[in-house]
């Protein structure tokens, strides 16, 4: 089966789909400069429009890894959106961990394993 490429540059491609499986690169929020509930938010709306571009949706997603800059001080704020995003009876299996981040104002990335239906 082929493998499918999307956004794709020299180092990575946003999102490759194969053998029914879609893997999206670590997203992270559009505005740096606000909280982690704001970067949280703003990174779940990536991965929707991601999920959506590549065939699929939140309710197909296997797996999530969670990079944050400071997991002491931005898990519960991160928890609280993803709490409200997530439907019921949904959830991926998940990691989260404590990482340093490509930019100092990132506060949260997400790496997002899902389904196609």
């Amino acid at each position: 089966m082929a493998i499918q490429r999307l956004h794709t540059n020299r180092r990575m491609s946003e999102i490759v789909i194969h053998n029914g499986t879609v893997y999206l690169a670590g997203q992270v929020g559009e505005d740096l400069n606000t909280g982690v509930e704001q970067q949280t938010r703003e990174t779940l709306a990536n991965i929707e429009r991601l999920l959506k571009e590549a065939g699929t949706d939140v309710h197909h997603i296997l797996s999530v890894t969670v990079y944050l800059k400071d997991i002491d001080a931005h898990f519960a704020g991160m928890n609280s959106v993803w709490d409200q995003w997530l439907p019921e009876g949904v959830a991926p299996a998940r990691a989260t961990v404590e990482a340093k981040l490509c930019e100092p104002e990132i506060l949260v990335e997400m790496s997002v394993i899902a389904a196609l239906p």
